[in-house]
């Protein structure tokens, strides 16, 4: 899943992307503990990616509260 650039989109579709790779993390659970090598780092890639997405959430959030 590309990464896109800070501020290209809306919260609410960071929101929605972040969801996305949640659920796609959560197909890499079951193969990683059955010894799946690339089923490990793409988990790894989507934790990476679901943190920067929750930051920007965090970013988004904190913005919204002061306005």
């Amino acid at each position: 899943q590309a990464m896109k650039p800070p501020g290209a989109q809306g919260s609410q579709s960071t929101y929605t992307d972040l969801l996305s790779v949640i659920e796609e993390m959560g197909k890499e659970i079951r193969p990683t503990y059955a010894g799946s090598k690339s089923a490990m780092e793409r988990l790894k890639r989507g934790i990476i990616h679901a943190r920067a997405l929750v930051r920007e959430c965090l970013a988004e959030t904190e913005r919204n509260a002061r306005t």
